[in-house]
């Protein structure tokens, strides 16, 4: 019996229908379905273009004593002035680009080696997978602060050597979770059927492992880039963060110890930053999570 072969589309509208929603609809969807998440997307948006065009948009140099020590806000200072006269606005602004710098930096370094290590050693498993997970277990066992301030310590303060750290203090935590996907990702057909056809073991972690940890990497990313920032708040708060005269809100946050309760706005401002921006990122991670998880899609 001859079979009917399939109608060619002709016209634009039936070869979108073939291709499905296009990302415009995609989008719309995503943030219908998830809308805290497209609140906290926007507002990293804002603050990504706020570190983009921090030389534009602030109104006085970052270490320029712009006025007197100490102000309160007003219209030439929204944000007021520390016990140098620097605008606390300005130093705000170019802090965010440091920020953004330290965490995106480090979370895709801790996020990356704890993608490899995690899938490696869940895929391998046996005396491979437990010698791994030993040493994840140890480093695990220090509380990360203590942890942060170690590898500081063997190291000078300065932008490189803090991402450094963060990133590896990021690794463990990464990894057990990527190894307990691998783990029930190896029993799966697909792997058996790959090892069938004589695949090498690199070639199924590249190329069949790999990729279907991607989306919860990508949610851990999103989840770890605020505890990244308040990581680099941290260290720099307890002065073995970014060196001066590099501007970053844990520093300012130090600073202001000296001028409260003379000046809380030194405090505030670097502070409400800090919490917005940590809270932009939980809600991003929080909404692709809904959006990647497929046990979450139905729900």
């Amino acid at each position: 019996m001859a079979q009917t072969a399939a109608p060619v589309p002709r016209t634009a509208t039936e070869l979108r229908a073939l291709r499905g929603p296009g990302v415009r609809r995609r989008a719309v969807r995503m943030a219908r379905k998830s809308p805290m998440g497209a609140v906290g997307l926007l507002f990293i948006l804002l603050l990504v273009a706020v570190g983009l065009f921090s030389p534009v948009l602030a109104p006085h140099a970052v270490n320029e004593f712009a006025g007197l020590p100490n102000q309160g806000p007003s219209v030439g200072f929204p944000f007021g002035t520390d016990k140098f006269g620097q605008d606390i606005f300005s130093r705000v602004i170019f802090g965010a680009r440091i920020s953004l710098e330290v965490s995106v930096l480090s979370v895709v370094g801790g996020t990356s080696m704890g993608l490899l290590i995690g899938s490696f050693s869940g895929y391998k498993g046996g005396r491979v997978d437990t010698l791994i997970q030993r040493v994840m277990d140890t480093m695990i066992a220090f509380p990360a602060l203590i942890l942060l301030l170690i590898i500081v310590r063997l190291l000078e303060p300065s932008l490189r050597n803090v991402i450094i750290v963060i990133g590896v203090v990021i690794i463990p935590g990464n990894a057990r979770v990527i190894r307990s996907a691998a783990l029930s990702e190896r029993n799966n057909q697909y792997v058996e059927a790959a090892q069938a056809l004589g695949a090498s073991d690199l070639r199924i972690l590249f190329r069949h492992i790999i990729p279907n940890m991607m989306p919860i990497a990508i949610v851990l990313s999103t989840t770890l880039l605020g505890t990244a920032i308040l990581a680099e708040a941290s260290l720099s708060f307890l002065g073995l963060g970014v060196p001066p005269p590099n501007p970053s809100w844990g520093s300012d946050i130090s600073a202001a110890r000296t001028a409260f309760p003379l000046n809380v706005w030194l405090a505030f401002f670097p502070g409400l930053a800090i919490t917005l921006t940590v809270l932009g990122f939980n809600l991003l991670g929080d909404g692709l999570r809904d959006v990647l998880d497929p046990r979450l899609r139905g729900s």
